[in-house]
């Protein structure tokens, strides 16, 4: 499948078009950043540690009956994916307390949550990705109410998925965000799930093991990347 013309470039992907137009090579970069871009840097292997690692995890879903974009992969930082009409809307479950939730709500870091906590957010990276619901979501016709409840579904199939996934790696999956689109009437799972998208903690120690560690100035990002990839058994080799 050969590449084409250049249709998108993100935070840390770009993305481009093939000779089938229901498919689109989707290439992970070195780049990162936090802070709604604000904070950048290029790090060493970090395009193939994701590409890999998505890859994994994405096939792990499809195996759980969560369907998805992905198809295969292309080379060490590219893999081909369905072109999705993709819904403006993140799908987040958080299974402890950490981040933005603290600051909104004012509680301590690494609280557990029980049930997981289920918010919506549009995204939109100028407006910082304000947090919003399901009345938001049909009034501005962003999605259908069946399309809501698909991907309300799907995200916690997810979670049930890989919270297993990380404990037999002894790993905390503490939150994550999923996007979806549209591909010929069927909702399924876009984007990338990634260490970039979510948050992994030790589950002895709690340490960081995701991209807080760039948002921290922690420092060995991509080798914390590699760890949890080891962990879970990702070849990258």
């Amino acid at each position: 499948m050969r590449r084409g013309e250049h249709l998108y470039a993100g935070k840390a992907k770009s993305v481009y078009t093939t000779d089938d137009p229901d498919h689109l090579i989707l290439h992970f970069r070195n780049d990162t950043s936090a802070f709604d871009g604000e904070k950048t840097a290029q790090l060493e292997r970090k395009g193939m540690v994701n590409n890999k690692f998505n890859a994994f995890i994405m096939q792990k879903l499809e195996a759980g009956g969560v369907k998805t974009h992905f198809e295969r992969v292309l080379s060490d930082d590219e893999s081909v994916v369905k072109c999705l009409d993709m819904i403006p809307v993140e799908c987040v479950v958080r299974n402890v307390a950490a981040g933005s939730i603290c600051k909104r709500l004012g509680v301590h870091e690494g609280i557990d949550l029980d049930p997981p906590t289920f918010e919506f957010f549009l995204k939109d990276d100028a407006r910082h990705d304000p947090m919003i619901n399901e009345y938001h979501i049909r009034a501005f016709g962003w999605a259908s109410q069946e399309e809501i409840d698909e991907m309300i579904a799907a995200t916690f199939r997810v979670n049930e998925l890989l919270t297993r996934l990380f404990a037999d790696g002894e790993m905390i999956l503490v939150d994550f965000k999923l996007e979806f689109g549209r591909f010929h009437g069927e909702i399924l799972l876009g984007d990338e799930f990634t260490p970039d998208g979510c948050r992994i903690w030790d589950a002895h120690t709690r340490e960081k093991l995701d991209k807080d560690r760039f948002r921290r100035d922690l420092g060995g990002v991509v080798e914390a990347y590699e760890e949890v990839a080891h962990r879970l058994g990702v070849s990258l080799g």
